[in-house]
């Protein structure tokens, strides 16, 4: 299995307030683990929670002390754990220093084993599983115009256009306790999981995405096309994409 990602700042933006990590290795109990998150917040507030965020997950999981009792059926669990204990953090954070109170994050944190990608989110940035004849969102995004949408009072073509389709309803670190949505997915005939912030979802439809994924070369270079891509469209946002081929 290989896995490759980027951020880049995009056209529009001073900072980055995107965040990610890669490791394809056995970290604490999990046998690789990937991470990406998209801040928000002013005075580099944003930067500061998607940082701290994935810090706090990676050293829970790196440090777990009972990481030899973990079992695959546990990973789940360890994964939405450690997403609520860096929450609380960041919350702490946030309200301990009033230049950052109001920080928050994006987050999905994803691993994979014995044929099941398994994750954990929480907003409005995206996992997607690809094939060479599909692509299909597997989270959910926790925005205004979402609930809008699962209500029926607005339909998802209406939804791409909304002037509140980037109202956040679900962060890490607004609030505390947080709820994490738990997601199972077999790999089955998927060739990547793409982990990826709304900078690169709103800048290319699903079949922009599949088109590039599916392409040649590693995960490398289409990580970098999708960025890319997404910059040569307007690049109105930080843009992040994790690419985890799978089944290449």
């Amino acid at each position: 299995m290989n896995a490759a990602g980027l951020s880049d700042t995009g056209k529009s933006r001073e900072q980055n307030q995107d965040a990610i990590f890669l490791c394809n290795s056995t970290i604490g109990p999990l046998p690789n683990l990937y991470i990406i998150a998209d801040g928000m917040g002013g005075h580099k507030a944003g930067e500061v929670a998607s940082e701290k965020a994935i810090k706090y997950i990676e050293e829970y999981i790196r440090d777990f002390k009972m990481a030899e009792f973990v079992k695959p059926e546990n990973f789940l669990d360890l994964l939405v754990t450690a997403i609520q204990d860096a929450n609380k953090k960041v919350f702490d954070m946030s309200k301990e220093n009033p230049e950052m109170e109001g920080m928050g994050t994006t987050l999905i944190a994803c691993t994979i084993n014995d044929g099941k990608i398994i994750m954990a989110h929480v907003g409005d940035s995206r996992a997607y599983v690809v094939a060479p004849t599909y692509i299909t969102q597997i989270t959910e995004d926790h925005t205004y115009v979402e609930q809008m949408v699962q209500s029926g009072e607005i339909s998802e073509a209406e939804a791409t256009t909304h002037p509140k389709r980037n109202v956040i309803t679900r962060a890490l670190g607004t609030d505390d306790p947080l709820q994490v949505d738990g997601i199972v997915h077999p790999v089955g005939d998927v060739s990547t999981v793409v982990l990826c912030t709304d900078g690169l979802s709103d800048m290319l439809d699903d079949n922009a995405i599949k088109d590039i994924v599916e392409g040649i070369g590693f995960a490398e270079h289409r990580a970098q096309f999708l960025i890319e891509e997404a910059n040569s469209r307007g690049g109105i946002d930080n843009i992040s994409a994790i690419l985890i081929d799978v089944g290449r």
